[in-house]
């Protein structure tokens, strides 16, 4: 059973095409989130390498069993405090099939590390974010996932998704209604264009319809001079049941913020509108728990 209440570390940050040089960002951070006393850190989409070129992040991937999560594990073992390493470059195990820069495929992947170094989920981005007007089209890189994960964790039960997942909400209500989560997990790199627009009101439309927290740690500002220049939008945010904005780093803040949760304040909002016992999963499911 969680705490009553618990300490959330969000993290905005701007990663480079340079795993050491994000490691060390990400290891300053989660020691100051320790000091804190957070049980939980969320970074961001592409906390460990941001391509600048084509296939570079298909060269710079490797499996989850691979020297760089070993180092992320070793931290959250050093420090005693859960990782969720929200977008990382993962090798698959078989061959797949050649994308961008005639390198093959890879994974978007999203790690929940336990405070023992132990990778204890992990789940592969199911929408992969296509939107040729803003540069971006992950599938020239990527492969699509296919399962909905969820684990239990010091701070409730944390649904495990990545950024443009955000845009598809029957995944959310599954997490919720069928699988009881209460915190969504929503790392993201999402773009200025489609940032400005739709960020916040998407974030806090989740929150609301499924009564949860969510933790959308976040990717800011540009990201290299010499080859894409791809930017970032920022605004890291955590958002309440009720659809509360707790926390929000704006666009060039780069850092850490502490956000206490409260599971009294997620239990106050279900019992105040039960959706849970209200929906009509006979007519559009997901199925009841």
């Amino acid at each position: 059973r969680p705490p009553e209440t618990s300490k959330i570390g969000l993290v905005q940050m701007c990663s480079r095409n340079d795993k050491d040089v994000n490691f060390e960002e990400c290891a300053r951070l989660v020691a100051e989130a320790a000091r804190q006393g957070c049980q939980l850190v969320a970074l961001p989409e592409c906390f460990s390498f941001i391509g600048a070129r084509p296939g570079e992040a298909q060269v710079a991937a490797e499996p989850l069993s691979g020297p760089i999560m070993a180092k992320y594990c070793a931290l959250a073992k050093q420090h005693g405090l859960w990782l969720s390493l929200g977008g990382f470059q993962e090798r698959p195990k078989q061959a797949t099939a050649e994308g961008e820069g005639g390198e093959a495929k890879i994974f978007n992947t999203h790690a929940i590390v336990d405070a023992d170094g132990q990778i204890v989920a992990d789940y592969r981005k199911i929408h992969l974010f296509d939107a040729p007007f803003t540069g971006l089209v992950e599938s020239k890189q990527s492969m699509a996932g296919s399962e909905v994960i969820f684990c239990d964790s010091p701070v409730g039960r944390l649904g495990v998704t990545i950024c443009y997942d955000l845009r598809f909400p029957e995944l959310y209500q599954k997490l919720r209604f069928e699988h009881g989560c209460d915190v969504l997990l929503i790392p993201a790199a999402f773009t200025v264009p489609t940032g400005s627009a739709h960020w916040e009101l998407l974030l806090r439309a989740r929150a609301v319809e499924c009564q949860c927290y969510v933790v959308a740690a976040a990717q800011a500002g540009r990201h290299n001079e010499d080859g894409n220049k791809r930017e970032s939008w920022g605004h890291a945010m955590v958002v309440d049941p009720w659809g509360k904005v707790l926390e929000d780093m704006g666009r060039s803040e780069l850092g850490l913020r502490v956000v206490e949760i409260a599971r009294a304040a997620t239990a106050d909002v279900r019992r105040r509108m039960p959706l849970i016992d209200q929906r009509r999963y006979d007519i559009y499911g997901p199925g009841k728990p």
